[in-house]
């Protein structure tokens, strides 16, 4: 059973599965997060869905790069969990499947070419706060403590 965080489910609400993977991707006491500005500002692990046919680990490096503009090294699965969530930039109810490995950055290449997002060290205390999403932060917490 994959633990689930946030909203509960909605009655009568369907739900498109949607599988993506994350990174923690730590460099010392810093982890590097992405900001998304829209729909609602907030701090993230980066990564997203995972597309028709992608495989995870090629999906987690092409996201990352996309939302940070770094290049990484996947250490290992952290583990998963499951969020039901309206995305308002898809217009889907969503039943999100969120695979979370622990990496480090390796190289910036360049600034995220995904609109609306910016690369961004935090301080892993800090990180426990700011990151949006309970899910994040519950991966992120067993962790480090």
């Amino acid at each position: 059973m994959i633990r689930r965080y946030g909203e509960a489910v909605k009655a009568g609400q369907r739900y498109t599965r949607r599988p993506g993977v994350y990174a923690v991707l730590l460099q010392g006491d810093h982890i590097l997060a992405t900001h998304q500005a829209a729909p609602v500002p907030e701090f993230q692990l980066p990564g997203g869905g995972i597309d028709k046919g992608e495989q995870p680990i090629a999906a987690l490096h092409r996201e990352v790069f996309e939302e940070t503009g770094w290049k990484i090294e996947v250490t290992r699965r952290l583990g998963a969990f499951r969020r039901f969530t309206y995305m308002p930039e898809y217009d889907l109810w969503a039943e999100k499947i969120c695979t979370v490995y622990l990496g480090r950055p390796v190289r910036r290449l360049g600034p995220p070419s995904e609109a609306g997002h910016s690369a961004v060290w935090l301080p892993v205390h800090r990180a426990l706060d700011l990151l949006g999403n309970p899910g994040d932060r519950g991966m992120l917490a067993g962790l480090v403590r």
